[in-house]
């Protein structure tokens, strides 16, 4: 049996989210809620962008209700206004990443895009 196999918490350390992608379990979703522009500059690799200042339909229309769902933002406060909505929408599997994204980047998780510094 998978060691990862366990209910989704209400929170998640970035470790978390880490090592279910390490262990190649695909069936879940990593939902950025910062604003686009932030998105734009850096994000979790595999993030899929729902700012909170924007429609979340487009996002949640692909996406059933049973799926694992991380969610992260600016702040831990944003996070959790981003988890809220997920869950309001009806999304059962829902984890709020503490930190965010300077929580991934402090541990040297990847992100992109890659900035061209970090390659030279």
């Amino acid at each position: 049996m998978n060691p990862i196999s366990r209910p989704l918490q209400t929170q998640s350390l970035v470790y978390d989210l880490k090592a279910r992608l390490d262990w190649g379990e695909p069936a879940l979703t990593i939902i950025d809620v910062r604003d686009r522009t932030e998105f734009n500059l850096s994000h979790i690799m595999g993030a899929v962008p729902m700012p909170l200042n924007e429609s979340a339909d487009r996002v949640l229309n692909k996406l059933e209700l049973g799926r694992d769902i991380y969610v992260y933002g600016e702040t831990d406060e944003e996070t959790a206004v981003g988890a809220t909505r997920l869950r309001e929408a009806g999304y059962r599997n829902v984890s709020e990443i503490r930190g965010g994204l300077a929580a991934w980047k402090a541990v040297g998780y990847p992100v992109e895009p890659m900035s061209t510094t970090t390659l030279l």
